[in-house]
């Protein structure tokens, strides 16, 4: 009876670690650029290699197997979220751009250029709608001075 529930509770383990390992190489695939695919696999291999080793420690039960897997599941533990974030930091310094939304805050809009007949028919001339802002009369006047 209790190398049936011993049996069971490490195979539950050791597959909740294979399904975990599963969705983080699935989001390695998917994702766009490698921030996002570094917080998939970082949090998620982290969590499926101690649910393996814990499985593996359940089947084993207490001897000194187990408390070698318990100093990798420690030694995994600890190194995995730190390649992970010196991954990222390289890639940040190489100047990887996050895919996305962007953070940084962008100039104003141009200003809105209106075309259209007039009562006679003919087209008006471009006349440029001045929203009140230094720069959006700055950047009418870069506008209005370059070549058509």
């Amino acid at each position: 009876m209790m190398d049936m529930l011993i049996t069971i509770l490490s195979g539950l383990s050791i597959a909740i670690g294979v399904i975990a390992l599963l969705i983080g190489s699935l989001g390695l695939i998917r994702l766009p650029d490698v921030f996002c695919r570094i917080h998939a696999v970082g949090m998620i291999d982290t969590a499926g290699a101690s649910f393996i080793i814990l499985g593996m420690v359940i089947h084993q039960g207490f001897s000194l197997v187990s408390v070698k897997l318990l100093l990798i599941g420690v030694f995994l533990f600890f190194t995995s979220p730190i390649a992970t974030h010196a991954v990222a930091q390289v890639a940040h310094k190489m100047g990887v751009k996050p895919v996305g939304r962007d953070l940084i805050k962008k100039a104003p809009a141009a200003p809105v250029v209106k075309n259209g007949p007039t009562k006679n028919g003919s087209a008006k001339n471009a006349s440029v709608k001045n929203t009140g802002t230094k720069a959006s009369a700055a950047s009418a006047k870069r506008k209005s001075s370059w070549p058509v």
